[in-house]
């Protein structure tokens, strides 16, 4: 973990993986119901990611997608045809989206520790990518200072710019952030611009970490 100097001010929190249950087991469950092999699927969005060109909408979909650079039924077009099924079939684009993150289920102990942490006078932000997918902003209520995702901003994490804006957003330098990401790649981004990183794998974990971060009682 990156060390500080002083005691921080703000926390920052992804959304997937971190305020819901693990990507893993909502996606597996997504491509069992429908009817196509999990492992290829990443195989397949796995080939796209490491392009970055200035033809991005067209090369890396993926990153596209999250920058708010192309149309979400464009994107469930593109990845319905690598998404065959055992009799070669497609899956059906339409819809794929919001199938994809029926499975993600809110994690009530996550979200009510940041709820913990604002009423403890810490500034809270999200700060999520987005599949163009819909988030559960009427819980939201009174839980974030701001909110900051990736296609409404024409960013995406881990460039350095997205954790500078959400720093900005809570009136607070990056140094005194704290950053929550259930994906090391997103940890190292905020690292990078001055954060501190947390890597979440359990509610537990990540709690203790942020109490001794911030000196105070989270439970």
């Amino acid at each position: 973990m990156a060390e500080v100097d002083a005691v921080p001010r703000g926390l920052l929190v992804d959304w997937g993986g971190v305020l819901t249950s693990g990507l893993d087991t909502a996606l597996r469950r997504w491509a069992e119901l429908d009817g196509f092999d999990f492992d290829a699927y990443v195989a397949a969005v796995m080939a796209w990611l490491p392009v970055e060109t200035a033809e991005a909408a067209e090369i890396n979909p993926v990153h596209a997608l999250e920058r708010g650079q192309i149309a979400v039924p464009d994107f469930e077009r593109k990845l319905a045809k690598i998404l065959l099924r055992p009799d070669g079939t497609e899956v059906p684009a339409e819809g794929l989206m919001e199938r994809m993150f029926a499975h993600f289920e809110h994690v009530p102990a996550m979200n009510a520790l940041v709820r913990r942490a604002k009423g403890l006078g810490i500034r809270t932000a999200l700060l999520s990518n987005s599949w163009g997918n819909t988030y559960p902003r009427d819980t939201w209520d009174g839980m974030f200072d701001d909110i900051v995702i990736s296609g409404e901003v024409g960013l995406r994490k881990p460039e350095p710019e997205i954790f500078l804006l959400a720093a900005k957003r809570v009136n607070l330098p990056p140094a005194e952030c704290v950053f929550v990401d259930d994906l090391q790649v997103n940890v190292d981004g905020a690292r990078a611009v001055g954060m501190t990183g947390i890597l979440h794998t359990s509610y537990d974990e990540t709690r203790r970490e942020l109490e001794s971060l911030f000196g105070a009682d989270l439970t």
